[in-house]
């Protein structure tokens, strides 16, 4: 039997191949695509892309895009009344299971599963515990094209930020960083492969450095919304290429 389903979209990559292969599966019936943006910057949060590029994206995957906005900064507290909210509002139109692109955090999948059946849910993770070298092979396999947009500098250093991930790509990350960056050591965006009729064009902008500092937050709180990325990142800072 088809489960209705939202699906928790970050533009990246692990969320693109995780669709995919929702799509493929045919178990559960993707009613609509939900982002957490920054709401001072319309962006998507922690991959730093222009919401507008993300309108595209969900046109082309003929998906409606539900937005949650975020506060700059926002304290778990505040990001767990927002996403309560929103999911008591899709729940009540009949769907029941939110779809996650992640591949190994076990606390995170955790606290997403708890948070969720709170709520009367059940979460999916149809790439999880797959090697991520594997996963990063289907993945340009089947022809998926996606761009770096944000970088971790406890990582990777700017030169890595605004790149086309390819097998070039793969060689040069340092051997302690993740080939799908499922440990948040860099967020990227997707604009072409078997999910779009036709590619998203997009012009590289201006390279911005920005340094974060952590926001309160309450136990377990890495549950957010997308493949991995937290509403409460690192201390740290990050290089982000505009995509325009």
């Amino acid at each position: 039997m088809t489960q209705q389903a939202i699906f928790n979209w970050s533009g990246g990559k692990d969320s693109a191949l995780a669709l995919y292969k929702v799509r493929e599966s045919g178990r559960y019936h993707v009613q609509t695509l939900l982002t957490t943006v920054s709401e001072p910057y319309q962006r998507i949060s922690m991959h730093g892309v222009r919401t507008a590029l993300l309108d595209q994206q969900a046109d082309r995957l003929g998906l409606p895009c539900r937005k949650l906005f975020l506060p700059e900064m926002p304290s778990m507290d505040a990001y767990e009344h927002l996403m309560s909210t929103t999911l008591h509002e899709l729940k009540s139109q009949g769907a029941e299971v939110a779809i996650f692109g992640d591949i190994f955090l076990e606390d995170l999948r955790q606290y997403r599963e708890n948070k969720l059946a709170e709520a009367g849910w059940q979460a999916a993770f149809p790439l999880w515990g797959v090697p991520t070298a594997e996963l990063m092979r289907e993945f340009l396999g089947l022809g998926f094209k996606t761009i770096t947009t944000c970088v971790n500098e406890k990582y990777l250093d700017q030169s890595f930020v605004g790149r086309v991930i390819d097998e070039q790509f793969l060689r040069d990350l340092p051997p302690n960083v993740d080939p799908c960056g499922e440990n948040g050591e860099f967020h990227t965006f997707v604009f072409d492969g078997p999910l779009f009729p036709e590619p998203i064009a997009f012009e590289k902008g201006e390279i911005v450095y920005r340094k974060y500092t952590p926001a309160p937050k309450a136990d377990n709180s890495d549950y957010e919304c997308g493949d991995g990325d937290n509403p409460n990142p690192f201390n740290t800072g990050f290089w982000y290429c505009d995509l325009v």
